[in-house]
């Protein structure tokens, strides 16, 4: 069993900072690619940033030059600090971890429940 538990929004006004967690525990042997996708009211959820094993990142170009995303492989954690905060960054943000139990099994992908970021003008 795995999950993933997000941590770290909250209100903050335009121009704040602030930066998520998100955890995963149970039976991990390894962990792929990480990320961070979002969904604000009414919209699709979109991609924000990812990052593989290696360290290599991607992210939106909505987001490039004001958040960046981190992991602590030894912790299992992912992390995204978010600086100069836009009204439209409010959304729900979601991780999500491509996961192997054991060496040589397949990757599976999970969700945490995600938490919410509200940007005040």
């Amino acid at each position: 069993q795995v999950q993933l538990v997000e941590s770290g929004g909250g209100l903050v006004q335009a121009g704040g900072s602030l930066r998520l967690s998100c955890a995963a525990s149970g039976s991990i042997f390894s962990i792929n690619t990480m990320g961070w996708y979002r969904q604000a009211p009414g919209k699709q959820r979109e991609l924000v940033a990812t990052i593989t094993s290696e360290g290599n990142t991607h992210y939106a170009d909505s987001v490039k030059g004001r958040f960046t995303i981190s992991r602590d492989n030894a912790k299992n954690t992912l992390y995204l600090q978010m600086n100069s905060l836009k009204p439209e960054d409010t959304a729900v943000y979601s991780c999500n971890a491509d996961i192997a139990y054991y060496s040589g099994s397949p990757y599976f992908r999970y969700w945490g429940p995600g938490t919410q970021v509200a940007v005040s003008s």
